[in-house]
Protein backbone atom coordinates (compact mmCIF):
# COMPACT_ATOMS: atom_id res chain seq x y z
CA UNK A 1 0.00 0.00 0.00
CA UNK A 2 1.12 3.50 -0.76
CA UNK A 3 1.88 5.76 1.55
CA UNK A 4 -0.79 9.00 2.20
CA UNK A 5 1.90 11.48 3.35
CA UNK A 6 6.04 11.39 2.07
CA UNK A 7 8.57 11.06 4.80
CA UNK A 8 9.71 14.75 4.36
CA UNK A 9 5.87 15.87 5.76
CA UNK A 10 5.26 12.95 8.45
CA UNK A 11 8.88 14.03 9.75
CA UNK A 12 8.32 18.01 9.70
CA UNK A 13 7.63 20.38 12.51
CA UNK A 14 5.18 22.48 13.06
CA UNK A 15 6.01 26.33 13.77
CA UNK A 16 5.92 27.25 17.15
CA UNK A 17 4.42 30.76 17.09
CA UNK A 18 4.09 33.28 19.80
CA UNK A 19 1.09 32.44 22.51
CA UNK A 20 -2.20 34.46 21.20
CA UNK A 21 -3.37 37.48 23.51
CA UNK A 22 -6.46 35.85 23.99
CA UNK A 23 -5.57 32.32 24.39
CA UNK A 24 -3.64 33.16 27.61
CA UNK A 25 -6.54 35.83 28.78
CA UNK A 26 -8.99 32.63 28.66
CA UNK A 27 -6.00 30.35 29.90
CA UNK A 28 -5.17 32.71 33.21
CA UNK A 29 -8.25 34.54 33.77
CA UNK A 30 -6.57 37.72 33.41
CA UNK A 31 -7.10 40.87 31.02
CA UNK A 32 -4.00 42.79 32.10
CA UNK A 33 -1.42 41.38 29.76
CA UNK A 34 1.50 43.13 28.14
CA UNK A 35 2.16 41.31 24.79
CA UNK A 36 5.66 41.22 24.46
CA UNK A 37 6.51 38.27 22.66
CA UNK A 38 5.63 38.61 19.20
CA UNK A 39 7.70 41.72 17.79
CA UNK A 40 4.50 43.29 17.30
CA UNK A 41 4.40 47.20 16.82
CA UNK A 42 3.28 48.45 20.52
CA UNK A 43 2.17 52.16 18.99
CA UNK A 44 -0.70 50.09 16.35
CA UNK A 45 -0.64 51.00 12.68
CA UNK A 46 -0.89 54.36 10.96
CA UNK A 47 -3.90 55.57 11.50
CA UNK A 48 -4.13 56.65 7.64
CA UNK A 49 -3.96 53.07 7.15
CA UNK A 50 -7.02 52.37 9.44
CA UNK A 51 -9.04 55.24 7.58
CA UNK A 52 -8.22 53.22 4.43
CA UNK A 53 -9.47 50.05 5.75
CA UNK A 54 -12.89 51.64 6.97
CA UNK A 55 -13.59 53.25 3.04
CA UNK A 56 -12.43 50.25 1.50
CA UNK A 57 -14.73 48.23 4.08
CA UNK A 58 -18.08 48.29 1.75
CA UNK A 59 -16.36 46.98 -1.32
CA UNK A 60 -15.09 43.82 0.68
CA UNK A 61 -17.72 41.78 -1.85
CA UNK A 62 -15.51 42.35 -4.83
CA UNK A 63 -12.36 40.42 -5.19
CA UNK A 64 -9.12 42.34 -4.55
CA UNK A 65 -6.89 43.56 -7.31
CA UNK A 66 -4.78 40.47 -8.31
CA UNK A 67 -1.72 42.72 -9.60
CA UNK A 68 -2.01 45.14 -6.64
CA UNK A 69 -0.90 47.81 -9.31
CA UNK A 70 -0.79 50.53 -6.92
CA UNK A 71 1.01 49.13 -4.19
CA UNK A 72 3.57 47.50 -6.44
CA UNK A 73 4.10 51.61 -8.12
CA UNK A 74 4.03 52.96 -4.66
CA UNK A 75 6.93 50.36 -3.71
CA UNK A 76 8.67 50.64 -6.76
CA UNK A 77 9.04 54.20 -6.90
CA UNK A 78 10.13 54.50 -2.91
CA UNK A 79 12.84 51.61 -3.46
CA UNK A 80 14.08 52.58 -7.15
CA UNK A 81 13.27 49.36 -8.82
CA UNK A 82 10.63 48.54 -11.31
CA UNK A 83 7.32 46.96 -10.76
CA UNK A 84 7.94 43.56 -12.16
CA UNK A 85 10.63 43.01 -9.85
CA UNK A 86 8.15 42.85 -7.33
CA UNK A 87 5.81 39.86 -5.84
CA UNK A 88 3.07 40.33 -3.00
CA UNK A 89 3.05 37.61 -0.15
CA UNK A 90 0.35 37.28 2.61
CA UNK A 91 3.08 38.08 4.86
CA UNK A 92 6.81 37.09 4.71
CA UNK A 93 6.10 33.55 5.34
CA UNK A 94 3.82 33.02 2.33
CA UNK A 95 7.15 34.49 -0.01
CA UNK A 96 9.49 31.63 2.24
CA UNK A 97 6.54 29.49 0.65
CA UNK A 98 6.68 30.80 -3.24
CA UNK A 99 10.66 30.90 -2.83
CA UNK A 100 11.20 26.92 -1.68
CA UNK A 101 7.95 25.83 -4.25
CA UNK A 102 9.41 27.47 -7.29
CA UNK A 103 13.10 27.38 -7.01
CA UNK A 104 14.09 24.12 -4.61
CA UNK A 105 13.92 20.31 -6.13
CA UNK A 106 13.03 17.39 -3.72
CA UNK A 107 16.71 16.61 -2.32
CA UNK A 108 18.63 20.41 -3.45
CA UNK A 109 19.67 22.11 -0.05
CA UNK A 110 18.76 24.68 1.38
CA UNK A 111 21.90 26.63 3.70
CA UNK A 112 20.97 28.90 6.66
CA UNK A 113 22.28 29.54 9.99
CA UNK A 114 21.13 28.18 13.27
CA UNK A 115 19.34 29.79 15.46
CA UNK A 116 17.43 32.37 12.87
CA UNK A 117 13.65 32.44 12.10
CA UNK A 118 12.67 28.70 12.22
CA UNK A 119 10.40 28.54 8.93
CA UNK A 120 12.85 28.70 6.56
CA UNK A 121 14.05 25.43 7.56
CA UNK A 122 10.34 23.77 8.28
CA UNK A 123 10.01 25.08 4.38
CA UNK A 124 12.88 24.14 3.32
CA UNK A 125 12.22 20.25 4.61
CA UNK A 126 8.61 20.23 3.86
CA UNK A 127 9.22 21.23 0.28
CA UNK A 128 11.69 17.21 0.36
CA UNK A 129 15.09 19.40 0.43
CA UNK A 130 17.93 18.95 2.28
CA UNK A 131 18.62 21.70 5.37
CA UNK A 132 22.14 22.63 6.28
CA UNK A 133 22.42 24.92 9.31
CA UNK A 134 25.53 26.58 10.15
CA UNK A 135 26.56 27.99 13.44
CA UNK A 136 26.08 32.15 14.41
CA UNK A 137 29.66 33.41 15.32
CA UNK A 138 28.90 36.12 18.27
CA UNK A 139 25.18 35.76 17.38
CA UNK A 140 25.83 36.81 13.97
CA UNK A 141 24.98 35.14 10.77
CA UNK A 142 28.89 33.90 9.76
CA UNK A 143 29.08 33.71 5.66
CA UNK A 144 32.13 32.16 5.84
CA UNK A 145 30.46 28.65 7.45
CA UNK A 146 27.91 29.57 5.24
CA UNK A 147 30.03 29.36 2.10
CA UNK A 148 31.63 26.38 3.30
CA UNK A 149 28.51 24.19 3.03
CA UNK A 150 27.86 25.28 -0.69
CA UNK A 151 28.15 22.37 -2.70
CA UNK A 152 26.58 21.75 -6.29
CA UNK A 153 23.57 20.52 -4.98
CA UNK A 154 23.04 24.18 -3.43
CA UNK A 155 20.04 26.25 -4.22
CA UNK A 156 18.89 28.55 -1.94
CA UNK A 157 20.81 30.54 1.25
CA UNK A 158 18.28 32.20 3.56
CA UNK A 159 19.74 34.91 5.68
CA UNK A 160 17.92 37.05 8.33
CA UNK A 161 18.92 40.36 8.46
CA UNK A 162 18.64 41.65 11.07
CA UNK A 163 18.28 38.16 12.71
CA UNK A 164 15.48 36.84 14.37
CA UNK A 165 15.93 36.18 17.27
CA UNK A 166 19.58 37.63 17.93
CA UNK A 167 19.06 41.12 15.83
CA UNK A 168 22.44 40.83 14.57
CA UNK A 169 23.21 42.25 11.09
CA UNK A 170 26.27 41.62 8.55
CA UNK A 171 27.72 43.97 7.54
CA UNK A 172 27.79 45.60 3.92
CA UNK A 173 31.34 44.32 3.44
CA UNK A 174 31.22 41.21 4.30
CA UNK A 175 27.61 40.97 2.10
CA UNK A 176 29.33 42.18 -1.12
CA UNK A 177 32.21 39.41 -0.57
CA UNK A 178 29.63 36.45 0.35
CA UNK A 179 28.29 37.47 -2.88
CA UNK A 180 30.84 37.54 -4.96
CA UNK A 181 31.49 33.99 -3.67
CA UNK A 182 28.17 32.50 -4.05
CA UNK A 183 27.98 30.08 -7.07
CA UNK A 184 25.64 31.50 -9.99
CA UNK A 185 23.64 29.11 -9.80
CA UNK A 186 22.44 29.50 -6.21
CA UNK A 187 19.69 32.20 -4.60
CA UNK A 188 20.49 34.15 -1.73
CA UNK A 189 17.17 35.36 -0.20
CA UNK A 190 17.20 38.25 2.75
CA UNK A 191 15.30 38.50 4.91
CA UNK A 192 14.85 41.76 6.07
CA UNK A 193 11.61 41.94 8.57
CA UNK A 194 12.86 44.31 10.66
CA UNK A 195 14.80 46.48 8.15
CA UNK A 196 13.31 50.02 8.83
CA UNK A 197 14.52 49.42 12.55
CA UNK A 198 18.05 49.22 11.37
CA UNK A 199 20.59 52.42 12.84
CA UNK A 200 23.52 50.58 12.00
CA UNK A 201 25.05 52.58 8.28
CA UNK A 202 27.02 49.34 7.98
CA UNK A 203 24.13 47.22 6.88
CA UNK A 204 23.88 46.12 3.33
CA UNK A 205 21.79 47.75 1.23
CA UNK A 206 20.90 44.70 -0.75
CA UNK A 207 18.39 45.61 -2.83
CA UNK A 208 21.28 47.24 -5.01
CA UNK A 209 21.75 43.62 -5.92
CA UNK A 210 18.84 43.31 -7.05
CA UNK A 211 19.55 46.43 -9.54
CA UNK A 212 22.19 44.76 -10.36
CA UNK A 213 20.38 41.70 -11.77
CA UNK A 214 22.12 39.03 -9.55
CA UNK A 215 20.30 36.19 -7.90
CA UNK A 216 18.94 37.47 -4.58
CA UNK A 217 15.47 38.45 -3.35
CA UNK A 218 14.68 40.64 -0.49
CA UNK A 219 11.41 40.46 1.29
CA UNK A 220 10.00 42.65 3.27
CA UNK A 221 7.13 43.21 5.24
CA UNK A 222 4.26 45.27 6.75
CA UNK A 223 3.79 43.12 9.94
CA UNK A 224 6.43 45.29 12.04
CA UNK A 225 7.13 48.57 11.75
CA UNK A 226 4.02 49.55 9.79
CA UNK A 227 1.95 47.18 12.47
CA UNK A 228 -0.14 45.51 9.93
CA UNK A 229 0.37 42.01 11.06
CA UNK A 230 -3.11 41.26 11.41
CA UNK A 231 -3.63 41.76 7.60
CA UNK A 232 -0.72 39.30 6.80
CA UNK A 233 1.32 41.40 3.54
CA UNK A 234 4.98 41.08 2.62
CA UNK A 235 6.49 41.68 0.00
CA UNK A 236 9.67 40.95 -1.91
CA UNK A 237 12.52 42.34 -4.94
CA UNK A 238 13.89 39.89 -7.08
CA UNK A 239 15.06 40.04 -10.88
CA UNK A 240 12.09 40.40 -13.08
CA UNK A 241 12.75 36.48 -14.62
CA UNK A 242 12.61 35.59 -11.07
CA UNK A 243 9.64 37.09 -9.92
CA UNK A 244 8.33 35.55 -13.38
CA UNK A 245 8.66 32.22 -12.00
CA UNK A 246 7.49 32.70 -8.39
CA UNK A 247 4.34 34.30 -9.91
CA UNK A 248 3.09 30.68 -11.18
CA UNK A 249 2.99 29.39 -7.68
CA UNK A 250 1.39 32.43 -6.72
CA UNK A 251 -2.10 31.71 -5.67
CA UNK A 252 -4.88 34.37 -7.11
CA UNK A 253 -5.80 37.24 -5.01
CA UNK A 254 -3.22 36.52 -2.02
CA UNK A 255 -2.98 40.33 -1.33
CA UNK A 256 -6.34 40.81 -0.06
CA UNK A 257 -8.24 44.55 -0.70
CA UNK A 258 -8.17 45.73 2.70
CA UNK A 259 -4.20 45.15 3.18
CA UNK A 260 -3.59 46.43 0.20
CA UNK A 261 -5.23 49.73 0.64
CA UNK A 262 -3.67 49.74 4.11
CA UNK A 263 -0.32 49.09 2.84
CA UNK A 264 -0.71 52.20 0.46
CA UNK A 265 -1.91 54.39 3.24
CA UNK A 266 1.25 53.43 5.96
CA UNK A 267 3.77 54.17 3.18
CA UNK A 268 2.61 57.51 3.00
CA UNK A 269 2.25 58.13 6.46
CA UNK A 270 6.29 59.10 7.16
CA UNK A 271 5.18 60.36 10.99
CA UNK A 272 4.28 56.91 12.06
CA UNK A 273 7.29 55.13 10.88
CA UNK A 274 9.33 58.06 12.71
CA UNK A 275 7.49 57.61 16.11
CA UNK A 276 8.03 53.93 15.53
CA UNK A 277 11.70 53.97 15.36
CA UNK A 278 12.09 56.16 17.74
CA UNK A 279 9.52 54.54 20.44
CA UNK A 280 12.03 51.46 19.65
CA UNK A 281 15.37 53.58 20.19
CA UNK A 282 14.29 55.27 23.47
CA UNK A 283 12.63 51.48 24.54
CA UNK A 284 15.91 49.68 23.55
CA UNK A 285 17.79 52.57 25.84
CA UNK A 286 16.12 51.76 28.81
CA UNK A 287 15.60 48.17 28.64
CA UNK A 288 19.44 48.16 28.14
CA UNK A 289 20.12 50.55 31.20
CA UNK A 290 17.53 48.68 33.44
CA UNK A 291 19.04 44.98 32.21
CA UNK A 292 22.46 46.32 32.70
CA UNK A 293 21.51 47.20 36.56
CA UNK A 294 19.95 43.77 37.24
CA UNK A 295 23.66 42.18 36.02
CA UNK A 296 21.65 40.28 33.11
CA UNK A 297 23.42 39.53 29.86
CA UNK A 298 21.63 40.47 26.63
CA UNK A 299 22.33 40.46 23.21
CA UNK A 300 22.60 44.46 21.30
CA UNK A 301 20.05 44.49 18.99
CA UNK A 302 19.42 46.60 15.61
CA UNK A 303 15.56 44.72 15.56
CA UNK A 304 12.29 45.98 17.92
CA UNK A 305 13.35 42.84 20.20
CA UNK A 306 16.27 41.65 22.62
CA UNK A 307 17.41 38.17 23.33
CA UNK A 308 17.84 38.39 27.07
CA UNK A 309 20.20 35.60 28.69
CA UNK A 310 18.53 34.26 31.60
CA UNK A 311 20.51 31.20 32.28
CA UNK A 312 18.90 27.54 32.63
CA UNK A 313 16.04 28.69 33.92
CA UNK A 314 14.61 30.94 31.40
CA UNK A 315 12.32 28.59 30.66
CA UNK A 316 10.63 28.64 33.92
CA UNK A 317 10.89 32.35 34.28
CA UNK A 318 9.25 33.23 31.06
CA UNK A 319 6.38 30.80 32.35
CA UNK A 320 6.13 32.98 35.72
CA UNK A 321 6.70 36.35 33.48
CA UNK A 322 3.06 35.01 31.58
CA UNK A 323 1.18 34.06 34.87
CA UNK A 324 2.09 37.93 35.71
CA UNK A 325 0.87 38.98 32.76
CA UNK A 326 3.81 39.47 30.39
CA UNK A 327 4.23 37.36 27.41
CA UNK A 328 7.74 37.03 25.87
CA UNK A 329 8.97 34.76 23.89
CA UNK A 330 10.28 31.20 24.60
CA UNK A 331 13.48 30.53 23.15
CA UNK A 332 14.02 26.63 23.57
CA UNK A 333 12.22 26.35 19.98
CA UNK A 334 15.30 28.45 18.67
CA UNK A 335 17.97 26.31 20.22
CA UNK A 336 18.70 29.01 22.66
CA UNK A 337 17.37 27.71 25.99
CA UNK A 338 19.21 30.11 28.19
CA UNK A 339 17.36 32.91 26.60
CA UNK A 340 14.10 34.71 26.39
CA UNK A 341 13.11 37.47 23.80
CA UNK A 342 11.55 40.42 24.60
CA UNK A 343 9.62 43.09 22.08
CA UNK A 344 10.13 46.42 22.49
CA UNK A 345 6.77 47.88 23.40
CA UNK A 346 5.81 51.54 24.83
CA UNK A 347 7.25 52.76 27.22
CA UNK A 348 4.82 51.35 30.42
CA UNK A 349 5.36 47.92 28.93
CA UNK A 350 8.90 47.94 28.91
CA UNK A 351 9.05 49.34 32.66
CA UNK A 352 6.17 46.85 33.47
CA UNK A 353 8.34 43.69 31.83
CA UNK A 354 11.67 45.26 33.81
CA UNK A 355 9.82 45.40 37.22
CA UNK A 356 8.28 41.89 36.82
CA UNK A 357 11.43 40.41 35.60
CA UNK A 358 13.32 42.04 38.35
CA UNK A 359 10.34 40.41 41.10
CA UNK A 360 11.30 36.86 39.62
CA UNK A 361 14.96 36.86 39.67
CA UNK A 362 15.09 38.12 43.14
CA UNK A 363 13.28 35.14 44.60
Amino acid sequence: MKKLVPDYIQNAKLYPPGTPLEEVKRKLGIDDIVKLNSNENSLGPSPEAVNAIREAANQVNLYPDNSAFYLKQKLAQKYDVLPEQIILGNGSNELVQFIIMTFLLPGEEVITCSPTFLLYGIMGRVMGGNVKEADLKDFCFDLEAVLSEVTENTKLIFISNPNNPTGTIISADNFKNFIAKVPDDVIVVMDEAYYEYVTDKDCPDSIEYVRGNKNVIVMRTFSKAYGLAGLRIGYAFAPERLVNQMEKVREPFNANSLAQKAALAALDDVEHIRKTTENNRLGLLYVYEQLKNLGIDFIPTQANFVAVKLGAGAGKICDRLMKEGVLVRNMESFNMPEYIRVSIGLSKENERFIKTLEKIVAT
